[in-house]
C-alpha cells in the first residue's frame, strides 16, 4: 500500500485530480513500465509490447498538460489492449484500436474529469478518431489552452506580418493564411514554407 501511495503522489502532478490511482491500477494489472520523457517534437507518447522478459512499455512526454497527458496515456493503453487481443494482426489505428480507446476515454468522461470544452472536443473527435491529438487540429487547439507554457504559441496565433522563431532557431515572417496552412517566409533566406496551424513556435 505504501508503494502505491508513493506512486500516486509521484504521478499525480502529471494527471487531472483524482485520476492517478486508476492510472496506476492499469499499470499494475497489465505490468506496464511508464517512462516520462522530455519533449519530443514528432511524438507525444508511444507503446512497445512486452518481450524477452521485459514488461509492456509506455512513454509519455512530461511537458504535456494534465488533460493531454491522460488522453495520451489512454491512447497508448488502447494500443496495449488491442495488441493483447489481436497480437499485431490489425492496423495500429484501425477500428479495433478506436473501439478500445473510446471505451477507455468514456470511463473518464463519465467521471467528469475533463473541462466542458475538452469534453466537447473529445465527443467530436470520437466520431472519427485520429491517429494522435496532433492529427486532430480542433482537439489539439482546445488542449493547448491548458498548457502551462507561456512563451509557446500556435502558428495560427501569429499575426500577418509578425515574426516568430521555431525550436531550431529559424526566424520566419507570417505572410498569409491559406485554406489549412500558413505561408511563412524565412527571414534569413527568403525561402517560403507552409506551416500547419497547430505548429508550436515562439514570438520574436
Amino acid at each position: 500500500m505504501a508503494l502505491k501511495e508513493h506512486e500516486i503522489s509521484m504521478l499525480a502532478k502529471f494527471l487531472p485530480a483524482n485520476t492517478a490511482e486508476e492510472v496506476i491500477d492499469y499499470m499494475h494489472s497489465h505490468k506496464i513500465h511508464l517512462s516520462i520523457k522530455k519533449e519530443r517534437r514528432r511524438i507525444l507518447g508511444d507503446y512497445r509490447p512486452a518481450h524477452n522478459g521485459k514488461p509492456h512499455r509506455i512513454s509519455i512526454n512530461g511537458n504535456l498538460n494534465e488533460y493531454h497527458f491522460l488522453i495520451t496515456f489512454l491512447h497508448e493503453l488502447a494500443h496495449l489492449l488491442t495488441f493483447l487481443n489481436h497480437q499485431g494482426r490489425v492496423n495500429p489505428h484501425g477500428q479495433e484500436w478506436k473501439n478500445v480507446f473510446q471505451i477507455l476515454l468514456k470511463r473518464f468522461q463519465d467521471k467528469k474529469v475533463f473541462p466542458e470544452d475538452i469534453e466537447f472536443a473529445l465527443d467530436k473527435s470520437m466520431r472519427n478518431l485520429a491517429a494522435s491529438t496532433c492529427s486532430d487540429p480542433f482537439l489539439y487547439k482546445v488542449l493547448h489552452k491548458y498548457d502551462h507554457k507561456t512563451d509557446v504559441f500556435l502558428v495560427e496565433q501569429i499575426a500577418i506580418g509578425d515574426t516568430f522563431k521555431t525550436d531550431k532557431g529559424q526566424v520566419f515572417k507570417m505572410v498569409e493564411k491559406r485554406r489549412t496552412r500558413f505561408l511563412c517566409e524565412e527571414v534569413k533566406t527568403g525561402k517560403r514554407y507552409l506551416f500547419p496551424s497547430i505548429y508550436e513556435v515562439s514570438k520574436v
